[in-house]
C-alpha cells in the first residue's frame, strides 16, 4: 500500500510541470485575437509590397539611365562604351528576376541582418504554431503572419543586395565618366536615384524597428510565459548568433568551444607563439595583455607584433573618422547627398497630402454684414519648399454689430494657392479666388462663374509649429484686382490657419 502511495505521489509530481505548461500555453490563445493577427499580416504585407515596388522601379529607371549614358559615351568613345556597359543590361534583368523569384522557405532567416522586432514576433508565431489544440482558423492566421514576416525579410535582403550592386556600379561609372562634363547631368540623376532608394530602405527599417502597439499587443502576453522564454532561448535568431543564458547552443569563443571550423582565441595565440617564438606577449590573458609588462618581457617578435597591432589600431581609428564624416563612405544610408535633398520624395503620395483650415474676417459694408470666411484646403507637397493646392470657403454672416448678431449664409468661394519658402519659416504665397457674395438656397444659383468676384492674391506667410505634428500659419495678402471688384473689395487680407 505504501508503495502504491509513493507511485501516485511521483506521478503527480511528474504531471505538475506538464499541467503548468498547458495552463501557461492557454494564455496566448485567448490573448492574441484573430483580428490582431490579421492587422499585423496586413501591415507587413503592405511593407513587403512597397519594398518590392520600389526595388523594381529603381532597376527599371537605372536601366534607362545607363542606356542613355551608353549612347552618349558611344558617340565619343565607342570602345570604352562597349567595355564599360558590357553585360550590364543582363545584370539588371537578373536582379529583376531574382527580385520576383519566390522565397526559398527552407531558409529560416532570409534577412542577413538582425532586427529584434522580426526575431521576437517571428519566434512568438513559431511558438503559437506548436501549441496543441490551437483553433484551426487562428492557426492559419498565425501561419500567415509567420510566412509574411519571412516574405518581408526576403524582400529586404534582396533590396540590400540590389543596393550594394548599384552603389558599386555608381562608383564605377563615376570613376570612368567624371571627366566628361556633358555626362554630369546623367550621373547626377543616377546618384539621386541611388540616394533616394537608400533613404526609402532606411525608412522601411525605421518603421519595422518602431514597434507599434499592434505587435506589443500580440506578444506582450506571450513573452512573460516561462515556457516561451525557454522556447526563445532555443529557437530565436538571436540564440543562433550568441549563446544566451540558459541556451545549449554553442557560442563563438565560449568556454565550451566554438562553431565548427572556427578557431578559438587560445588556438590562434598558440599558432602565433609557434610562428613568432615564445617571446610573444599573452593576448588578453589573465594579468597580461599587450601592456608595458608584456612588451618588455620579450622584445623581438612579441614587441614587433605589439607595434603592428598599435599601428593597425591607429589606421582603424582614421578609417572610423573618415566614415563618420558626411560622404565618407560606409553605409550608403548615412551618406550625405551632393545635391539639395528633397525630404518629400521618399514619402508616399498620401503622406505628401496636406489638409488645412483658415479663417478671414471682413467688416460690414452697405451691401453685406460682417463676414467670416471659413476655408478648407487640400494641398500637395512637391518638396520641402514648395506646396500647392485648392480649397473651398463658406462665407458666414455675423450681423452688423454686437447688438445685431445674426448668423447667415453670405456666399461661397473657390480658391487655389501656391506656397514657396523664402527663408526659414517665411513663405511667398500666391493664389486665385472666385467668390460668390450673395445668399443662396441651392447650388443651381451659383453655377454661373461670370457673377463671381475674382481675386488675384500675393503676399507673405509665416508658418510655425503647434506641437509635434501640427502647423499654424499667418498670412498677409494683397489683392491685385480689388479696384475692379463690385462692390470694391479689401486691398489687404489677413488670414490665420492650421494644418489638420
Amino acid at each position: 500500500m505504501l508503495s502504491l502511495s509513493r507511485t501516485l505521489f511521483f506521478i503527480c509530481l511528474a504531471l505538475v510541470p506538464v499541467l503548468s505548461f498547458c495552463q501557461a500555453d492557454s494564455l496566448p490563445v485567448e490573448a492574441v485575437s484573430a483580428k490582431t493577427l490579421s492587422s499585423i499580416n496586413s501591415k507587413y504585407a503592405g511593407l513587403t509590397s512597397s519594398v518590392d515596388k520600389q526595388s523594381s522601379k529603381l532597376l527599371r529607371r537605372l536601366q534607362k539611365q545607363e542606356e542613355k549614358l551608353r549612347k552618349k559615351l558611344a558617340a565619343k568613345d565607342s570602345a570604352k562604351a562597349a567595355v564599360l556597359f558590357s553585360g550590364t543590361q543582363e545584370q539588371y534583368r537578373q536582379l529583376q528576376n531574382k527580385l520576383q523569384a519566390p522565397l526559398d522557405k527552407s531558409i529560416p532567416n532570409p534577412l542577413k541582418e538582425y532586427m529584434p522586432n522580426f526575431d521576437s514576433l517571428g519566434t512568438a508565431m513559431n511558438y503559437l504554431e506548436k501549441i496543441p489544440g490551437l483553433p484551426s482558423d487562428q492557426l492559419k492566421k498565425v501561419a500567415a503572419v509567420s510566412n509574411q514576416l519571412k516574405e518581408l525579410q526576403g524582400k529586404l535582403q534582396k533590396a540590400s543586395e540590389i543596393k550594394d550592386f548599384i552603389r558599386q556600379r555608381q562608383q564605377q561609372l563615376q570613376d570612368q565618366l567624371s571627366q566628361y562634363s556633358d555626362l554630369a547631368k546623367n550621373l547626377k540623376g543616377l546618384n539621386k536615384e541611388v540616394f533616394y532608394y537608400s533613404e526609402r530602405l532606411k525608412e522601411y527599417r525605421e518603421l519595422i524597428k518602431d514597434r507599434k502597439k499592434l505587435e506589443e499587443k500580440a506578444i506582450a502576453a506571450i513573452r512573460e510565459i516561462p515556457a516561451f522564454k525557454s522556447f526563445f532561448l532555443k529557437n530565436s535568431y538571436l540564440s543562433q548568433l550568441f549563446r544566451l543564458p540558459g541556451s545549449s547552443l554553442p557560442f563563438v569563443g565560449g568556454a565550451g568551444g566554438g562553431l565548427a571550423g572556427l578557431q578559438t582565441r587560445a588556438q590562434v595565440q598558440q599558432q602565433l607563439q609557434r610562428v613568432l617564438g615564445s617571446s610573444l606577449p599573452s593576448v588578453g590573458g589573465a594579468g597580461g595583455g599587450t601592456g608595458a609588462g608584456g612588451a618588455a618581457a620579450g622584445g623581438g617578435p612579441g614587441q614587433m607584433l605589439q607595434q603592428q597591432v598599435q599601428a593597425a589600431q591607429g589606421q582603424l581609428n582614421q578609417l572610423k573618422d573618415k566614415l563618420a564624416k558626411p560622404g565618407g563612405g560606409g553605409n550608403s544610408d548615412d551618406i550625405q547627398p551632393d545635391f539639395k535633398k528633397n525630404d518629400q520624395r521618399t514619402k508616399s503620395f498620401l503622406k505628401r497630402i496636406e489638409y488645412g483650415i483658415n479663417l478671414q474676417t471682413s467688416g460690414s459694408t452697405n451691401f453685406s454684414p460682417t463676414t467670416t470666411d471659413i476655408a478648407l484646403t487640400l494641398g500637395y507637397r512637391f518638396s520641402s519648399d514648395i506646396s500647392a493646392g485648392f480649397g473651398i470657403a463658406h462665407k458666414m454672416g455675423l450681423g452688423r454689430g454686437w447688438n445685431h448678431i445674426s448668423l447667415s449664409h453670405q456666399g461661397i468661394g473657390f480658391r487655389s494657392y501656391c506656397d514657396a519658402r523664402i527663408k526659414g519659416s517665411f513663405w511667398l504665397s500666391a493664389g486665385l479666388e472666385y467668390n460668390y457674395l450673395k445668399e443662396f438656397e441651392n447650388f443651381r444659383q451659383i453655377k454661373n462663374l461670370d457673377i463671381y468676384q475674382k481675386s488675384a492674391l500675393a503676399g507673405i506667410t509665416k508658418k510655425y509649429r503647434i506641437g509635434k505634428k501640427k502647423e499654424g500659419k499667418m498670412q498677409l495678402l494683397y489683392d491685385a484686382l480689388h479696384q475692379l471688384q463690385t462692390p470694391r473689395g479689401q486691398a489687404l487680407k489677413f488670414r490665420v490657419g492650421w494644418t489638420l
